[in-house]
């Protein structure tokens, strides 16, 4: 089993830049396809960005494509997500994901494992 732990929100203003970080433990990285969801108040969580498991593949919501970047590091067992331009409406909690299987990547009941969440507030 493995263990999710999300860094790197906090506050900015709109048109600047974030760094989301999400380490994982306890299980074989490389293993796992890494997803990032986010949920702003009184909405479903909803997809962000997706990683396959080498890395060699990468999956963006519309309303992300490019302005974030999804990227991972299997020797550090980190998945990141670099947020460039960005918007009041990206206001949300952040999660990383983790898949063991070959679901829709989209889908948050496609992942088995979750991190706490880290805070996104963009002001206007």
């Amino acid at each position: 089993q493995v263990q999710l732990v999300e860094s790197g929100g906090g506050l900015v203003q709109a048109g600047g830049s974030l760094r989301l970080s999400c380490a994982a433990s306890g299980g074989t990285f490389s293993n796992y396809a890494m997803g990032w969801f986010r949920q702003a108040p009184g909405k479903e969580r909803e997809f962000v960005a997706a990683i396959s498991r080498s890395g060699g593949r990468t999956y963006y919501a519309d309303s992300v494509k490019g302005r974030f970047t999804i990227s991972r590091d299997n020797a550090e067992n980190t998945v990141y997500l670099q947020m460039n331009s960005l918007k009041p409406e990206d206001t949300a909690v952040y999660y990383c994901a983790a898949d063991p299987g070959y679901g829709s990547y989209y889908l948050p009941r496609t992942y088995d494992y979750w991190g706490q969440g880290t805070q996104v507030t963009v002001s206007s």
